[in-house]
This record gives structure tokens, C-alpha cells and sequence, in this order.
């Protein structure tokens, strides 16, 4: 068993983003609907944002719906939307005094779930710890398009040559500009895939796969997952003399 005192709470990462995956398998195994595995998700998404923001993390980024996910049948999608209007606690927000942030395209959610998601980023906008970023309707090649568009839009305009194109503009024109890229990736239930997930921004994170379902994510695999990062060394394409 690992405990909280085992981790370096100086190396704690500045961002871990985490592929929330095997809720439909963990309620198959219990005989139940899917449904029953995402309310029971979405219980372990207060759990550890709570304990990622008394750790120091500054930022948690959640694989919430894919644009993928679309294509789901469509009596699991309406549940997921449901439970994504249901599941948005404001006072644990504000209790823990977290920042509540959404990227995705949005403009395809139910009018009542984009509300209530957007009523919950304006009211706690003055949060100043820990930011609890869910991606919703999100996917990477989505994301890397829009940002092409409006780079695009911007050279015809002639407020922008190719030139003065580079990775730093790019990432400026991300739904992630406003963060860090993530220093630990977390995929819960066992597959070892990113899934269209922030594949710009995770080009130097650190990757852990684990096979415990998502529901069954508690602190302790948390802690595991931190402390597995701490040991390892981050060269970002150095040798390890110059990181030393």
C-alpha cells in the first residue's frame, strides 16, 4: 500500500491530464447497465479532483466525451448528458476553492447541459487553486483542425505570413492555450492508447497505463501514479549529463 508521505510533494506535477476509461466494463462485471458505470465515474471524478487539488496539482484535465462518442448508441449518449448536468457540484468547487474550465466543441451539447457547464466556469472564475478542466466533445485531430482554420483565416486576412508560423503559435491557437502541457498522462482500464487525447500537448509527458477501471481509481492509485513519474527522468530530448 502507498501512502501520501512515500510522494515528493516538491515534484508534484503542474498538470496531469487522465483518460478516464472502463466504466461500461467495470458495471459489466457487475451486471449492470453502462449507465450504472458512468454515475459511478463520475463519483470518482469528485474523489480525486479533490485530493489532485490537496496535493498542489494545478491542473487536472478529464477525457470526459470524445467526438467519437457521438457515434455511442444513442440511449447511452442522453445518459452521458444527463449525467453530465447532474454531476456538476459548484459547492465542491467552491469548497476546495477550484477553477472549473471546459474545452470541446460545445456548440454540439444539449442547450440545458452547455448552460449549466458554462453558469459553473462563470461562477467560479475567481477560484485561484487548483483549475478542474473537463474535455468535452473533445478530440486532438478536432482540436488541431479549428486551430488550422483560424491560423488560416488569419494569413487571408493578411494579418499573418507562413513564416511566421511555429509550434508556439500553434499551441497559441489550442483549446489548451491557457495551461501547461500536461507533465503526467493517467489511463485507467487497462488499454494503452491515447484515443485522439491532447496528442500536441502531450508530446513530452509521461505516460501511465494502469489496469484498474476508472471507477475503482482511488487515492492510492493516484499516489502510485505520481510516484511512478517522480522516479522517472524528464529529459525532453537532452542526455542525462545536461539534465544533471
Amino acid at each position: 500500500m502507498l501512502n501520501k508521505e512515500e510522494l515528493d510533494l516538491s515534484r508534484i506535477p503542474q498538470h496531469v491530464a487522465i483518460i478516464m476509461d472502463g466504466n461500461g466494463r467495470w458495471a459489466k462485471l457487475r451486471g449492470q447497465e453502462r449507465s450504472f458505470g458512468h454515475q459511478a465515474g463520475a463519483e470518482t471524478v469528485h474523489i480525486i479532483a479533490e485530493e489532485a487539488s490537496k496535493l498542489g496539482i494545478k491542473y487536472l484535465t478529464l477525457y470526459t466525451f470524445s467526438t467519437e462518442n457521438w457515434n455511442r448508441p444513442s440511449n447511452e449518449v442522453a445518459a452521458l448528458m444527463a449525467l453530465l448536468f447532474d454531476s456538476i457540484e459548484e459547492e465542491t468547487f467552491m469548497k476546495n476553492n477550484i477553477r472549473f474550465r471546459i474545452i470541446g466543441d460545445l456548440t454540439k451539447l444539449p442547450a440545458n447541459v452547455r448552460e449549466r457547464l458554462e453558469t459553473c466556469v462563470a461562477h467560479t472564475v475567481n477560484n485561484t487553486g487548483m483549475s478542474l478542466v473537463l474535455a468535452i466533445s473533445y478530440s486532438s485531430r478536432w482540436e488541431i483542425t479549428e486551430a488550422t482554420r483560424q491560423i488560416a483565416t488569419l494569413i487571408h486576412k493578411g494579418e499573418l505570413t507562413p513564416g511566421q508560423i511555429d509550434s508556439n503559435l500553434v499551441s497559441q491557437h489550442l483549446t489548451t492555450s491557457f495551461m501547461p502541457d500536461p507533465d503526467l498522462l493517467i489511463r485507467t482500464g487497462g488499454e494503452v492508447r491515447l484515443s485522439n487525447y491532447l496528442l500536441w500537448q502531450c508530446a513530452y509527458s509521461e505516460l501511465y497505463f494502469c489496469d484498474t477501471y476508472w471507477p475503482d481509481f482511488r487515492e492510492e492509485e493516484l499516489y502510485k501514479a505520481i510516484y511512478d513519474y517522480q522516479k522517472r527522468e524528464r529529459r525532453f530530448g537532452k542526455t542525462s549529463e545536461q539534465i544533471s
